[in-house]
């Protein structure tokens, strides 16, 4: 059998190779490396694909955040309520602007933010301390979370909103496309991200003018239209236009990538639906498939076996965000109790549109052959 990859960049360059090395070649020629025509028209194919009024690219998925929550004024005395289970990307721009993180328990069958939890974290402040704070849902291993319920907690204690769909881009809730599903979202084109680039980049989603104008000036040091007249604070955040080449080489076949991710996760499912836990998707909600996630007990022997059967796996995530040395000073010491479970259980096991059925019925054998 051939080589089962975690992810197969290879096989990908080899379909959109012509189209990817005409684009990049056109940019070498035209000089225009950072931001520009090719930049602007990635943004408008992401805000058409979206149906998002806004698609502000940045040079990464973290950048996304941080320029997010600086445009939305996040900084010193603000809370900002994340999950636990989740990267460190997500914690660590709160931190950089001086904001507090505050970590909130998951959701025992979809891994993504817990709403009681959630509501639970919030009250533990009082509405006085909640000034320009706001709620980061992060859309794990491919499910958009439940954006109906955390955007009415939102609404209710005066929160901004964030999706974090840096793994999510693709989803959707009953025909709505992330991008759309919450006031900001933002994605990572990280290569091994659902929609990729080949090096760092992301893009800021969004339907508020204002914010997104902000968002733009942020993301080139804060300038106005004249590059040398600064009119707030910002950083370097800008997107590459050979990237952005990438990321419309890409679009063209993403809905085709994303159906035959489905289509490996249901394979998956039914064969091992009963042997471990399988992802749960809820009705009227689309996985972009970013990781197949299962979980049990022996995880750590499991995936030794099927390292040993030429089966490559990952643990998203070892240990919870509330847990890490950088981040235990922001919490109170209360046990995340579904999060730190997750940590002991997850792991992913190979999917990307260009594994062949018989390596997805291989690697269901060898779970079922282990689990016995």
């Amino acid at each position: 059998m051939e080589t089962i990859n975690f992810v197969d960049l290879k096989k990908q360059y080899s379909v959109i190779e012509s189209d990817v090395n005409e684009s990049l070649a056109a940019i070498l020629k035209s000089g225009q490396f950072i931001l520009g025509p090719v930049v602007e028209k990635a943004e408008d194919a992401l805000s058409q694909y979206t149906n998002a009024n806004h698609a502000i690219t940045v040079s990464s998925g973290t950048d996304a955040l941080f320029v997010s929550l600086l445009a939305l004024g996040i900084g010193p005395g603000s809370k900002v309520f994340i999950p636990a289970f989740t990267y460190t990307a997500t914690a660590e721009v709160i931190a950089l602007l001086g904001a507090e993180p505050a970590f909130v328990d998951v959701d025992e069958d979809t891994y993504n933010i817990s709403c009681d939890s959630l509501t639970e974290k919030i009250n533990h402040y009082q509405r006085s301390e909640l000034s320009n704070s706001a709620i980061i849902a992060v859309d794990l291993f491919g499910l958009p979370a439940d954006y109906n319920t955390i955007y009415d907690i939102a609404v209710n204690f005066g929160l901004h909103l964030i999706s974090d769909a840096a793994q999510s881009f693709g989803g959707s809730i009953e025909n709505q496309k992330v991008g759309k599903l919450s006031p900001v979202t933002t994605t990572s084109f990280y290569p091994t991200k659902p929609l990729s680039c080949y090096g760092d980049g992301g893009a800021v989603f969004t339907d508020d003018d204002e914010l997104a104008m902000k968002i733009k000036s942020i993301r080139s040091h804060g300038i106005t239209d004249n590059p040398y007249e600064n009119i707030r604070i910002g950083t370097n955040a800008r997107f590459d236009a050979m990237q952005a080449a990438v990321i419309l080489s890409k679009l063209k076949i993403f809905d085709e990538e994303l159906g035959k991710r489905e289509n490996t996760a249901q394979i998956y499912n039914q064969e091992l639906k009963g042997v471990v836990k399988t992802p749960t998707i809820t009705n009227q909600v689309k996985s972009a498939w970013a990781h197949y996630t299962i979980r049990t007990r022996d995880r750590d022997e499991l995936r030794k076996f099927l390292t040993e059967n030429n089966i490559p796996t990952m643990i998203y995530y070892p240990k919870g965000m509330h847990e890490q040395t950088a981040y235990k000073k922001y919490h109170n010491g209360n046990p995340l109790i579904v999060s730190e479970k997750l940590c002991g259980e997850v792991l992913s096991l190979p999917l990307h549109p260009y594994m062949s059925e018989d390596q997805v019925y291989y690697v269901s054998e060898k779970v079922k052959e282990f689990i016995g």
